[in-house]
């Protein structure tokens, strides 16, 4: 297949790499020790488009195609060294805007969208509990019927962008006797509902400035109109996000991996040790070879698997694939970048080792390394 750029794609992917150095990086290493999820980055993000890439102009958004939004993904990881605030933004985008868009009532889509869009508005994506992460069939949050509308009570934990968001998409049982399929609902919950709050905040091993918590409700009412897609049809809503999210996050990833490769180039050439560059000696001249490598092989799966969304029937198929050959060629890469530089790597000032903590977190979100093994197994009929 051919991935070469078209103008416009070019033209998107210069201009997010030049506005995230330019933009993103002041302070970084202050606001990764202090875990600070920084709002004026997050808008300025928004300036350029980058929350609402794939949404229709008519609801605030650019209306890119998926593989334009791959690019511009890839591009903020590259220009951008603050791994959190990236992956805050594609938790946002993929796993709450993309599901509204796609299944939100025009009522919905016209009340959330344009905040969502335009920074106002920050999203998360609430399925995981405290005693169900892969196992999403032992889900206990409950939605019970109450008069007009439905009674929430139950726990979220590890949430993404929980403790900061405006909007939530969450997923409850309403049907317990239906399991998964039919018995889970999406609904959209504001912040400030009576009964809803955010309850602990995690701190964590990388991605420090994505801040990660609990969403707590006891009682909390809501209408019908905060039901995403059809009462019971959550499994299908999940199903979207999840699609997006491990087909499109990774691309951020390329980014990052592109930059620490560049970095380790650079190193390598500047770095002398027994008279020469630390480049001529095999044992580091092979390691970079082998990050061109999985660095070439990772865009071509994610280009590929980009190109084919809302187009194929085994796009959950692709995008688990997909999820899991970049994830982890994202760990080895960090992980390699971090030896090339020896006791430098593990210096905070020289940022290497802040990538290697934040690549650990991709074989875990989104469903674990085993998940997507297993996923990939079953599609084969296994």
């Amino acid at each position: 297949m051919d991935f070469s750029f078209t103008d416009e794609q070019k033209a998107l992917r210069d201009s997010i790499v030049k506005f995230a150095k330019a933009e993103l990086n002041h302070d970084v290493v202050e606001r990764d020790r202090n875990e600070v999820f920084s709002r004026e980055t997050w808008r300025k993000c928004a300036e350029i488009g980058i929350q609402g890439m794939p949404v229709p102009e008519e609801y605030g958004g650019s209306g890119a195609d998926p593989l334009s939004c791959a690019i511009g993904l890839e591009a903020l990881g590259y220009g951008c060294r603050d791994g959190g605030l990236v992956f805050s933004l594609c938790a946002h985008l993929l796993a709450c805007v993309v599901p509204v868009w796609k299944h939100g009532s025009e009522e919905q889509k016209q009340r959330y969208l344009r905040g969502l869009c335009d920074g106002a508005l920050i999203g998360a994506h609430a399925i995981t509990e405290p005693n169900s992460g892969s196992d999403t069939f032992a889900m206990h949050l409950r939605a019970e019927r109450d008069g007009i509308g439905w009674r929430l009570t139950g726990t979220k934990t590890f949430v993404s962008n929980g403790p900061v968001a405006d909007v939530n998409v969450v997923f409850a049982v309403t049907d317990p006797e239906k399991g998964f399929y039919g018995g889970v609902t999406a609904f959209l919950i504001e912040r400030g509902l009576r009964g809803f709050a955010p309850g602990q905040k995690f701190a964590k091993m990388g991605l420090r400035t994505s801040p990660v918590g609990e969403l707590v409700f006891d009682g909390a009412c809501v209408g019908e109109d905060a039901v995403l897609g059809t009462v019971g049809g959550g499994a299908g809503v999940f199903a979207t996000a999840m699609d997006w999210e491990r087909s499109l996050l990774v691309a951020a990833h390329l980014g990052t991996m592109e930059r620490l490769l560049d970095t380790s180039i650079d190193y390598a050439r500047s770095r002398s040790q027994f008279g020469q560059p630390i480049g001529k000696y095999q044992g580091v001249g092979h390691k970079i070879a082998d990050m061109k490598v999985r660095l070439e092989a990772a865009r071509l799966l994610t280009y590929r698997t980009a190109s084919r969304l809302d187009k194929s029937r085994s796009i959950s198929l692709d995008a688990s694939i997909t999820k899991l050959f970049v994830s982890e060629s994202f760990v080895t890469t960090a992980r390699d970048a971090v030896q090339l530089h020896g006791g430098n790597g593990f210096m905070v000032e020289y940022e290497v080792e802040r990538a290697f903590r934040d690549a650990v977190g991709g074989t875990i979100y989104s469903g674990t390394s085993e998940m997507q093994r297993n996923i990939i197994a079953r599609w084969l009929g296994l």
